[in-house]
């Protein structure tokens, strides 16, 4: 009798430790409300703590509409652990990801299982490149900006400051990064337009110390440059420490992209030509809300484009 008492009285204490610690996916679904995931890029960098505390500040204000969960990696080419963090994110129960890709091609298959699974997915900042996409049979819906467009009108800016013939260099991306490819091929466009030499093209990864130490080369290599063009502001930080560190601070210019707060000082006071702003405490709201309105509405999957702007100190 006492052995079928403690049989009973086990099945009761895991029943109530069950459901003491209950995921908290479980108690997500029975609220009702979706769980969306967002996931980014490196929290170091600025942009994408800036795009985090956006994503916060609009669930705070629609907490009754939906469930958030935002994470990010170590850095920009930290591309296993974003896998990683898609996988546990399928596991946790998800409602929809959103995510900026650290790899345009990597990253395509695990969002193609989290997509079987029943996942919604929304690509925002960095676009999937298109014929891996076709490769694997999937449609992904980007939800950002034209980089190409953005660059371009840095690079035109920068333009209206050089004479045909002059030596600039151009600071990209990350290579297997759609955004990044982009955001080179806008420079290009807006340079070779104005006649201006394009001496080098070299990648930072889109880091601050990688970048410096590709500028302090290419600056030993080019005496008469006249201007460096970043994928980013991160990189543009390293830049102009290259040139200070050189003592060309007066005579090159540096062009970013992102408008981080770092550079609006700089910007003022003629550190850095121009930068340009994609809103990156919007960026992920709009792919959360267009994940809201996919749940919402079952529509086919489509690309939504998003504001750029040119930012100068006139217009800062």
């Amino acid at each position: 009798m006492r052995k079928h008492n403690r049989i009973a009285i086990s099945v009761l204490i895991f029943c109530a430790v069950t459901l003491f610690v209950m995921p908290t996916g479980c108690k997500k679904r029975e609220s009702g409300k979706p769980r969306i995931a967002l996931i980014m890029k490196s929290l170091a960098n600025e942009f994408f703590k800036t795009m985090e505390d956006g994503a916060r500040a609009h669930h705070q204000e629609h907490a009754d509409e939906y469930d958030l969960i935002a994470v990010g990696i170590k850095d920009e080419l930290d591309v296993a652990q974003q896998l990683k963090l898609v996988e546990q994110m399928v596991a946790q129960g998800v409602s929809a990801i959103v995510i900026a890709p650290a790899d345009s091609q990597a990253l395509v298959p695990v969002c193609k299982r989290a997509m079987d699974a029943g996942v919604i997915v929304i690509n925002i900042d960095n676009k999937f490149d298109e014929a891996v996409l076709a490769d694997k049979g999937v449609s992904i819906p980007f939800v950002g900006p034209d980089n190409r467009k953005g660059a371009r009108l840095a690079g035109e800016h920068l333009a209206r400051k050089l004479k045909a013939g002059d030596e600039v260099a151009i600071i990209e991306g990350a290579p297997n990064t759609f955004n990044g490819i982009q955001r080179r091929l806008g420079f290009e466009d807006a340079i070779k337009a104005a006649g201006a030499n394009i001496v080098s093209s070299q990648s930072g990864y889109w880091e601050m110390a990688k970048a410096n130490q590709v500028v302090s080369a290419i600056l030993t290599e080019h005496l008469n440059l006249k201007a460096l063009l970043c994928a980013n502001d991160s990189m543009a930080l390293g830049a102009i420490a290259a040139t200070k560190a050189a003592g060309k601070s007066d005579d090159i210019l540096i062009v970013g992209f992102d408008n981080i707060s770092a550079v609006q000082e700089l910007l003022k006071e003629g550190g850095i030509l121009c930068t340009i702003d994609q809103h990156a405490d919007k960026l992920a709201v709009y792919g959360i809300e267009y994940a809201l309105e996919m749940l919402t509405k079952k529509d086919a999957p489509a690309d939504k484009e998003t504001p750029v702007d040119l930012i100068t100190a006139e217009t800062l």
